[in-house]
């Protein structure tokens, strides 16, 4: 369980948990990974009730300043790879931003946050009230990864939960995860009430946690998660941090 920050109010929420599902297999969480199988139907997407959400912009400070969104892997930017995996996954993908301008190549709808200096918090609220479906995928551009499998496997999760986020590497992954549009509401009297981070947030609602051990038998999902923040982070996975456009 993720626990809130000091001095955060947290008493008014409901606290509601899902129990831990055996994760023994991964057929327990939905159709095998490694088919080609739809979750809920025949269709080309993974699932109709998702939209696919990534948040972009922000203060980018550990990496210089640098948006990552422009960041490069084989010449590609993180931004172009990242709309092609969620616009192969679902019908809507949308991209939260203060600063839409800087997206205007990539044909994408862009909106701003309406609760500012919220950082993703305020971000998952704005797509929240923007998407047509009941749920959505959310994700960043530090994560130049991306692959469908990951992503695919989380959405067979599906039943009623408030949202479904992986574990990995001791830590968890809030943007890498799905989200009910009903949390918007929830987000904006967290928000009210002093919450400024996902972190914060979390603990007041009904969150199904999938353990690492699940998610490492998913293709994809090392690669998936590694997370590009700082100069070093893209030399290590060699992500271009030269070239970044305007």
């Amino acid at each position: 369980m993720v626990r809130p920050s000091p001095g955060s109010d947290l008493t008014a929420a409901p606290r509601r948990f899902y129990a831990p599902r055996n994760f023994t297999t991964l057929q327990q969480c939905g159709p095998p990974v490694s088919v080609q199988l739809m979750t809920e139907h025949s269709s080309r997407w993974l699932s109709t009730r998702v939209a696919g959400v990534i948040l972009a912009g922000g203060r980018n400070s550990r990496m210089g300043g640098r948006d990552k969104a422009y960041l490069r892997v084989d010449g590609e930017t993180v931004l172009s790879r990242t709309l092609s995996v969620l616009r192969r996954c679902f019908p809507e993908v949308v991209v939260v931003s203060n600063t839409p301008e800087k997206y205007a190549e990539f044909a994408v709808e862009v909106i701003a946050d309406e609760l500012r200096d919220c950082g993703p918090l305020g971000g998952l609220h704005a797509a929240l009230g923007r998407i047509s479906t009941p749920y959505a995928f959310v994700t960043a551009c530090d994560m130049p990864f991306l692959h469908i499998e990951p992503i695919r496997y989380l959405v067979a999760c599906l039943r009623d939960q408030d949202a479904i986020v992986p574990r990995w590497d001791g830590d968890i992954e809030p943007l890498h995860a799905l989200y009910a549009a009903r949390l918007r509401g929830p987000i904006a009297a967290a928000v009210a009430g002093g919450a400024r981070a996902m972190r914060e947030f979390l603990p007041q609602i009904a969150v199904e946690y999938v353990p690492q051990a699940a998610m490492e038998r998913v293709a994809g999902a090392t690669e998936a998660f590694r997370n590009v923040n700082t100069p070093e982070d893209a030399a290590r996975f060699a992500v271009q941090v030269a070239g970044e456009q305007h």
